[in-house]
């Protein structure tokens, strides 16, 4: 009789293709099911289209007439797109998104009802807020929270459901989501960018940050999937002997992309684009049934939600092409792991991107100073950027071949770093001479144009310039983008409101505009420039030079977490009106709880995996070599069946040593779990995950793997890294 994993092989060879039927034009179909402007200016009389807009544009709110025509306009619409229910969608800090599904439904006499929506259930609801991480900001017993509408992201229909973006706060009004931390920071970045573009251009009078997220993924068959108790707990393989073949002979990077796996690419950007999710871009990655897909940016809180839903989307069709999706970032050991690279720059509403190089030195004068000025906040907060990537998934990645180290340095190519070089020696500090301030104000101090994408890109730095944006290479796939996004435009705002101050300084003392800018440019250079580096970041030789410059290696999540209980951190963020510190230790509290879960959830598998299904295939598989060197001694007599049972005795020998270690391993691992369990302080609980747990997960590995490789294929209980990775 075949095993479980036989049988789960056997349902993938008998899989048919799940093949996607739109044939049109995809431009078509675009944002069909998103209640977007154009669809508001035909739902929506005039005077309320216009104050749904100036609220989407600069967040004035809406009173309580127009939000009750809001509110039944988006039940019209969604009405004619078969919704039955709608739905606050928000970010609660479990790092996915949440939903409570309401009808459209109110009876209003015997055997009668009416679709109902209004302003008071569009703008605010009120879902229990108990049972979603707080970090100590509720009582269990406290389960009040509400979820407000979010107006700058557009309503959706998808699933015959009406979905609204939100925030979640407590009923103290605290953060308890991602979304509404980053709004916050978005309006900081806004008005600290603004106030720096009015030295440039009086226009300006916002200032958005765009994202761009590239996000890979595993594709493994749902069969497959289901006989590894480990992946559907974890998100990755906790045994697995590498196959034979891997992504060695990098064959399968940007190669033809296998039928079945485009079958499911169609069916997900076909929902994506329904929804407004401009994915454009398809490919295999480095490993074997690895995949990415990208969009073309938007403005970061829009992104952002579509990330999130994308990921949602790309789950519920993978299982109607009988595929499971993977987003952990290390799901198979000795392949690439999966990341989210966060593009990210800032933009005007007259229509310049602050990131790109200009065509003439005054504009790239104001390139120049945006540009610097990110790199002197990456060099201040090198390890706030470390700790809101962190997690017990990034850990595997951050460091390995195919991802950056987890020191945070900054790339940003030879002819730029020529320009800052020069820029930092050819300004002189001290006052100018009426020449000299001739020459500046005739050619803004020599800066030469700069072209776009002239130097090469370094896959090896956590933080890249590539051209006209900072790309955030170390962004795990799992990871909900805001993370990364509040940090980074919380800094930039940081920054540019403390350059400003200091060249308003110099203005106020007489010197220049452009004087000014430049001496503060030149300032900037110099203090930020130890975080720039140009080569290998995979190499030892960058983490000894690291070391001298004085930059941090935070190799794991507990250590990365510490930085959030820094004094600095707390003020810079409560400075910029982000978050309070109450807000940030709560957020501290959930990520050290979080680690400790999956460290636990892993060690649990790993001991339920090593005795209750590896022990018995291992003794099944002795008990079989037994059998057979009781018969050859049966038959041949002792003496000529020691020399013939040689390979059999082996056998037995090696599987019985590595069963007996991996047991050892396992036990110690119990008794460090449970010694780590009694400790109530979160960090301590951590560190103690940490270096006493999961230190026992790479021994019992070892021991798991070689025991693979030795006992009969057809009785290993779990289906092999050969099988998963190798799915047509």
């Amino acid at each position: 009789m075949a095993t479980k994993r036989m049988q789960a092989f056997q349902d993938v060879m008998r899989r048919v293709p799940c093949k996607m039927s739109f044939d049109g034009k995809i431009s078509e179909v675009f944002g069909e099911n998103v209640f977007h402007t154009e669809i508001m200016r035909e739902y929506l009389p005039s005077e309320a289209y216009k104050s749904m807009i100036e609220s989407i544009q600069n967040g004035t709110r809406l009173d309580r007439r127009i939000a009750d025509q809001v509110a039944s306009a988006m039940k019209d619409w969604a009405v004619t797109k078969g919704a039955t229910h709608y739905t606050h969608w928000f970010q609660p800090l479990t790092g996915s998104t949440a939903e409570k599904h309401d009808a459209f439904f109110k009876p209003v006499g015997p055997g009668r009802a009416i679709e109902r929506f209004d302003g008071d259930l569009l703008v605010q609801q009120e879902p229990d807020a108990s049972s979603f991480p707080n970090g100590g900001i509720r009582n269990t017993f406290e389960a009040r929270g509400y979820t407000a509408w979010d107006p700058s992201s557009p309503a959706f229909v998808i699933s015959k459901t009406l979905c609204i973006p939100t925030i979640f706060i407590s009923y103290t009004g605290e953060a308890l989501d991602y979304k509404m931390p980053l709004l916050k920071a978005l309006n900081a970045v806004d008005q600290a960018a603004t106030g720096v573009c009015q030295y440039f251009d009086k226009n300006v009078t916002k200032v958005h940050a765009t994202l761009g997220w590239e996000q890979e993924y595993f594709l493994i068959d749902s069969a497959l999937y289901n006989a590894r108790p480990d992946i559907m707990m974890t998100g990755r393989a906790l045994f697995g002997h590498a196959p034979a073949k891997g992504q060695q002979l990098d064959d399968h990077y940007f190669g033809s992309i296998p039928e079945r796996a485009t079958n499911f690419m169609r069916e997900f950007e076909y929902e994506s684009i329904r929804l407004g999710i401009p994915v454009t871009t398809r490919h295999n990655e480095v490993a074997p049934n690895q995949f990415e897909c990208a969009p073309i940016y938007e403005e970061c809180n829009l992104a952002n939600d579509h990330n999130l839903l994308l990921m949602d989307i790309m789950e519920k069709v993978a299982r109607k092409h009988n595929f499971h999706v993977l987003l952990h970032e290390k799901p198979f050991a000795g392949v690439n792991g999966s990341g989210k690279h966060n593009n990210w720059a800032l933009a005007t509403d007259t229509g310049v991107n602050l990131m790109a190089p200009g065509k003439n030195p005054k504009s790239n004068l104001q390139f120049l100073t945006f540009f610097v000025n990110s790199i002197k906040a990456i060099h201040d907060n090198a390890d706030l950027l470390r700790a809101c990537i962190a997690g017990a998934g990034n850990d595997h990645r951050l460091g390995a071949n195919e991802a950056p180290p987890a020191i945070i340095s900054a790339f940003i190519g030879s002819q730029l770093t020529e320009a800052l070089d020069n820029l930092e020696k050819n300004v002189k500090a001290g006052k100018m001479t009426p020449e000299e301030k001739t020459e500046l104000k005739l050619n803004i101090g020599k800066i030469p144009q700069i072209i776009l994408d002239n130097t090469d890109r370094n896959r090896t730095s956590p933080f890249a310039f590539t051209g006209n944006k900072f790309e955030f290479r170390a962004v795990g796939s799992s990871a909900n983008c805001a993370s990364a996004m509040i940090v980074l435009n919380t800094i930039m705002a940081n920054q540019l409101k403390l350059y400003k101050k200091a060249v308003d300084a110099r203005i106020a003392k007489g010197e220049g505009k452009d004087e000014a800018i430049i001496k503060e440019l030149q300032v900037a250079i110099k203090a930020s420039k130890k975080i720039r580096f140009e080569g290998n970041g995979y190499g030892e030789e960058w983490v000894k030079e690291a070391k001298k410059r004085g930059l941090s290696n935070l190799k794991d999540t507990p250590s990365a977490l510490k930085v959030w209980g820094d004094k600095k951190v707390a003020l810079l963020f409560d400075d910029m009106g982000v978050l309070t510190p109450r807000e940030l230790h709560a957020r501290q509290e959930i990520e050290y709880e979080a680690y400790i879960y999956k460290i636990q959830i892993e060690a649990r598998l790993m001991g339920d995996l090593a005795l209750n299904h590896i022990f018995p295939a291992v003794i099944e598989y002795q008990n079989k070599l037994l059998s057979n060197v009781q018969g050859m001694f049966d038959v041949l007599g002792e003496k000529q069946a020691k020399v013939a049972c040689d390979a059999q005795l082996d056998l037995l020998m090696r599987t019985s040593l590595h069963m007996n270690k991996m047991k050892d391993a396992c036990d110690k691992m119990l008794v460090d779990r449970k010694d780590a369990n009694k400790i109530e302080d979160m960090e301590k609980k951590a560190r103690v995950y940490c270096d006493k747990v999961k230190v026992h997960f790479e021994e019992i590995r070892y021991h798991a793997d070689k025991l693979e490789i030795l006992v009969d294929d057809e009785l290993w209980p779990l289906p092999k890294f050969r099988e998963m990775l190798w799915t047509r």
